[in-house]
């Protein structure tokens, strides 16, 4: 694919550089989906979370083509090496090369690509691409989040009860003490099951402590844009590019629901969750 230059006097141009990332990111799903379909080999990383081919040769392909677009944005994700680099940029890639791994594995269609372009802590331009399901949400901040074109936006609900909610067997255990509520089948992308909550097929959305931020910077923009939350479970919004990568237990929702939960949240476990209870 070619790359357009992107960079002017002030930085990036945002227009091209968003049409670029969704190009970039579509090819990398189309990467993905056809080692989805002829079958990978697997293995299992430092932290017990299972990583493939696709995965690594996804992160190579990203790599090659988004830090091409503009040498001073930085580079974070799952499948390369940290370091103290990205902490000194103003802009960083966020990359989840295959969010939903284990789905993949499975032969499911719940896994994604997913890209966010941060800037000084927040997302400002997102990617998240589903292959299998041929679905790709899109965001700039200000701009709004698109589903395949279609502008998006969350469902207005209002009361708890009847409530679609997707995530850990625990969050929705405690949920359903408090209102009747129904409950969605499990969701292996986060990426996705946080997107679901813009297109209004899940109310809300529960992560566990510890996932990182390449699992949630798309999705936490594609939300933000349909007029949906993302924060912690005191409403606290998420922050990209620290230190530790990491995040506390998650809720995203409506702005009404989102209220209601916040109000009553109990203190949830902090980075003890494993990668497979998100």
């Amino acid at each position: 694919m070619s790359v357009e230059p992107t960079s002017g006097p002030d930085g990036p141009d945002p227009a091209p550089l968003a049409r670029q990332l969704t190009e970039t990111v579509t090819a990398a799903g189309e990467i993905a989906l056809a080692m989805f379909q002829a079958g990978v080999k697997s293995w299992t990383k430092g932290n017990n979370s299972p990583v493939t081919e696709a995965d690594m040769a996804v992160d190579a392909f990203l790599h090659r083509h988004l830090t091409a677009l503009d040498a001073g944005i930085g580079w974070l994700s799952e499948e390369s090496a940290d370091g103290p680099a990205r902490l000194g940029t103003r802009r960083l890639w966020v990359v989840d090369p295959i969010d939903g791994t284990r789905g993949f594995m499975a032969g499911g269609h719940d896994w994604a690509v997913s890209v966010a372009l941060v800037e000084e802590g927040r997302p400002v331009l997102a990617a998240l691409f589903a292959p299998a399901t041929g679905q790709l949400f899109t965001a700039e901040a200000g701009r709004g989040a698109v589903l395949n074109g279609a502008p998006l936006k969350v469902k207005p609900c209002h009361t708890l009860d009847g409530a679609r909610v997707a995530g850990p067997p625990a969050d929705l255990d405690a949920l359903a003490r408090r209102a009747s509520v129904e409950r969605l089948p499990r969701i292996r992308s986060l990426a996705l099951r946080i997107a679901r909550v813009a297109t209004g097929e899940i109310d809300i959305a529960f992560a566990a402590g510890n996932s990182s931020d390449w699992d949630l910077a798309a999705a936490d923009l594609i939300v933000h844009e349909a007029h949906g939350l993302l924060t912690t479970r005191d409403g606290m919004p998420l922050r990209y590019n620290a230190p530790d990568p990491r995040h506390p237990a998650l809720i995203c929702a409506s702005p009404a629901l989102h209220a209601a939960l916040v109000e009553n949240a109990p203190p949830p476990p902090f980075f003890n969750t494993t990668l497979d209870q998100r």
